[in-house]
């Protein structure tokens, strides 16, 4: 499922400290995957992981990267089913079934057509009516699409086009973190394209990485709607709130996505959605079948998945901005 809505902007702790100290820290930032990334690494040691960080984005790319002819998921969208997929494209897969059905259908990686018609993709908009809907419709349901045991994926219509962007940001972040791991790197935090796993703590300020979440109703100016401590978690958010409209009886906000369940667009008055995971691609999933769901719908499934941590942003009955926030969310604000 792409994510074609806008991202939460997070930004980050990133002040240098003057004071000596037996910590090392790189910083690393550069462009991939679309977006931009900044990561920071505290180590005992000097060491250089530019190569590395390079290594993962360019396998995510080869594997998951839908704007590169040549990558697995290209080819499996084009009609060649001979393409064995790695093990990224396994676990990415895998992850997406799951949550495909923990979110009863809201996460479908297999929304893209439904997207591109609607006019919120990159490709051209369609007139869009029932019929054309129900037409598209055949194309889309993550439950339409299998791995064999050859690992080899099995689509029950050939132009059904899987996408993972809605994942694979999340999933890279994770990947980053395995290679700082085995690199036996204790305090590191990762930010790509607003979303973020941390790890240990600012050694040099001796304090935990703080990140901040932006105010959502700040279309032009950014500012800082809550600060949090980030230990050991991944965060990710996303928010369509520059993509609404005002009903002139009510004066409420709706914003437009596709429900990927029903093939119309979708009004909802959630207006930002934040979910903390134990991974950044479950995050990254989330956060976006969040905002596919009716506001009642996403309470629910904040109440029964006890894996997950939220703040949602969102309008009230009155037209009036409001926040939820889960007990463990809560706890983890800065004050």
């Amino acid at each position: 499922m792409k994510k074609y809505i806008l991202v939460v902007s997070i930004f980050l702790s990133l002040f240098y400290s003057c004071s000596e100290t037996e910590s090392n820290r790189s910083d690393y930032t550069g462009g991939a995957l679309g977006t931009s990334y900044n990561i920071i690494v505290i180590s005992s040691v000097e060491i250089d992981l530019q190569k590395d960080i390079d290594s993962v984005f360019t396998s995510i790319n080869h594997s998951l990267s839908t704007y590169i002819p040549e990558s697995d998921i290209s080819r499996i969208n084009e009609g060649d089913s001979t393409v064995v997929v790695d093990k990224m494209f396994q676990e990415v897969f895998n992850l997406s079934k799951d949550i495909f059905i923990q979110t009863r259908g809201f996460f479908d990686p297999t929304v893209g057509t439904l997207v591109n018609a609607w006019g919120f993709g990159p490709e051209r908009q369609i007139t869009m009516d029932s019929l054309k809907v129900d037409s598209l419709l055949q194309y889309v349901g993550f439950d339409k699409v299998t791995l064999n045991t050859k690992n080899e994926v099995i689509k029950t219509n050939p132009n059904i086009f899987i996408d993972f962007n809605a994942i694979a940001k999340g999933y890279a972040i994770d990947r980053i973190a395995a290679m700082l791991d085995a690199r036996e790197v204790r305090n590191y935090l990762i930010e790509v394209g607003g979303e973020l796993v941390a790890k240990g703590k600012n050694t040099i300020k001796g304090k935990p990485w703080v990140v901040g979440i932006d105010d959502p109703e700040m279309l032009v100016e950014r500012k800082t709607k809550i600060l949090i401590n980030l230990n050991n978690r991944a965060l990710a958010s996303s928010g369509n709130y520059r993509k609404y409209r005002i009903d002139e009886a009510t004066g409420k906000k709706y914003v437009h996505i596709v429900n990927p369940k029903t093939g119309f667009t979708q009004i909802s008055n959630i207006l930002a959605v934040t979910i903390l995971a134990k991974n950044c691609a479950t995050a990254d999933a989330y956060a976006t079948a969040f905002m596919a769901m009716d506001l009642d719908e996403a309470f629910k499934l904040v109440i029964e998945n006890k894996t997950l941590e939220a703040y949602i942003i969102y309008s009230d009955e009155a037209g009036k901005t409001q926040e939820f926030l889960t007990k463990g969310f809560k706890d983890l604000v800065v004050e």
